[in-house]
């Protein structure tokens, strides 16, 4: 076999390729033992049919396109392997030439990943949040945790903002009454905006044994997105008791003695939650930096494989899970069809060209994944995934998917490579150790590319 290479533009490929008869024998054996099973010929025994009474009845022509069907994959192989390319997607294949007994030529055009050169990244600066804790922040942490720990108490009087009121509702649409539009003794907590629009003022002044209706759009169910005209009754009304702020209070929620310790651990969690945060925006400024530094040549076929896997998946998993349909969702964001067109390529871009990049470092950078690394990215996988790990770890062998595993935890490696060398300072100028944060900068870094295919 012989095969050249023709570049055709930076990301794509043609592959010449000419197959001397001979190197088919096997093929063309296993092509004539296929039709043999599959055929029957009076006077001869199944599987027993000699070739050339095949090549009488069948024809020639079946065997040869069967014997060249089976061949191709494994030459174009050769050709890829000998010419050390990184094909993506499937080739476009054109058999320029087929003589019996002399020779089989093909064509293949097929898209590369793009030859890069990675610049010296050292220089790179950004600037991120400060990590400030405020006593403001502290006692909003407090009183989250107060509100967890509130009682409630009837109370015999209309129903008030910050009220937990017992309610029936039924919603009808057109006047017809929804199969899955009633339901009673709901709790629900006037102001928190858990239920429909519409419904704190409905209830707002009501008290127990009283009803009102409002009309409000339907955000689930079997007529999601529609007008629906609500009525609801107030069974009771309770008000809401916050413990008092003290010692006491601090016993009862947390492991500590006092009130100010517990403020203290309060403070400590805010900021290392911030500092997290702050490691995370500095990976993506870093990130970008780095994007704007490198000239990445995107495969027009990858962009748009790319484009259609990110909208089949807003829509058929993401919005069919919550009752949504791609217009509703748009006209809920106030996004235009062609808003969100141009959002989801530019994303799209960005994930190829992320992968591109990082890939070309971690074999620039020589890194590997070990074992452990690898288990540790498995395990948050499946908890994002809501899957158990030994359940998710299943699905991965079973699709083939390690691979994938893999290249997200190196491309996590390469990115902290590149955030370790450059110089983050925060809004105050001062210069940010992220040191303490590598683990979490190579697992936000493999996340962001998670869903970047390649075709």
């Amino acid at each position: 076999m012989k095969s050249a290479v023709e570049t055709l533009n930076p990301t794509r490929v043609r592959l010449t390729v000419e197959v001397p008869f001979e190197e088919l024998k096997d093929s063309l054996d296993a092509a004539y033992s296929k039709i043999n099973q599959q055929v029957t010929v009076k006077g001869f025994r199944k599987g027993k049919i000699p070739a050339r009474v095949i090549d009488q009845r069948f024809g020639r022509g079946a065997v040869l396109e069967e014997a060249v069907n089976d061949a191709l994959p494994k030459f174009y192989t050769e050709a890829v392997n000998e010419a050390e390319l990184s094909p993506l997607g499937q080739p476009d294949v054109d058999i320029t030439e087929l003589k019996d007994g002399e020779t089989l030529n093909f064509t293949a055009e097929v898209d590369v990943r793009p030859a890069l050169e990675i610049p010296d990244y050292s220089g790179i600066e950004v600037e991120v949040d400060a990590v400030e804790v405020t006593d403001e922040d502290v006692e909003k942490s407090v009183e989250q945790l107060r509100e967890r720990f509130a009682s409630t108490a009837p109370v015999e009087r209309a129903a008030e903002d910050g009220d937990v009121v017992t309610i029936d509702l039924e919603a009808k649409v057109d006047g017809e009454v929804l199969e899955d539009g009633v339901a009673s003794g709901v709790s629900y907590t006037i102001g928190s905006g858990e239920l429909l629009d519409g419904i704190d003022e409905a209830v707002k002044g009501l008290s127990a044994g009283e009803e009102g209706t409002f009309t409000s759009e339907l955000k689930g169910g079997s007529a999601a997105g529609k007008e629906a005209e609500v009525t609801v009754k107030v069974t009771q009304v309770a008000k809401r008791e916050l413990p008092e702020l003290d010692d006491e209070f601090a016993q009862l929620a947390s492991e500590f003695d006092t009130l100010d310790e517990l403020r203290a651990d309060s403070r400590k969690r805010l900021a290392n939650m911030k500092q997290f945060d702050q490691a995370t925006q500095a990976q993506e400024r870093v990130l970008e930096k780095l994007l704007e530094l490198v000239e990445v040549p995107v495969p027009e076929k990858l962009l748009e494989d790319e484009v259609n896997t990110r909208k089949h998946n807003l829509e058929h998993h993401q919005l069919g899970q919550m009752g949504l349909t791609l217009d509703k969702y748009l006209e809920m964001q106030g996004k235009s069809a062609e808003e969100f067109e141009t959002e989801t390529r530019e994303a799209a871009v960005k994930g190829i060209k992320t992968q591109f990049v990082l890939d070309e470092l971690v074999k620039k950078e020589q890194l590997n994944v070990n074992q452990e690394e690898l288990t540790e990215h498995l395990m948050r996988r499946a908890s994002s995934s809501g899957m158990s790990p030994d359940q998710f770890a299943q699905a991965v062998v079973e699709g083939g998917q390690v691979p994938l595993l893999v290249g997200e935890v190196a491309r996590g490696k390469a990115l902290a490579v590149v955030v370790e060398a450059a110089t983050v300072k925060d809004t105050n100028g001062e210069v940010v150790d992220l040191g303490d944060e590598d683990e979490e900068t190579e697992a936000a870094a493999a996340e962001a590319t998670e869903e970047t295919t390649e075709g």
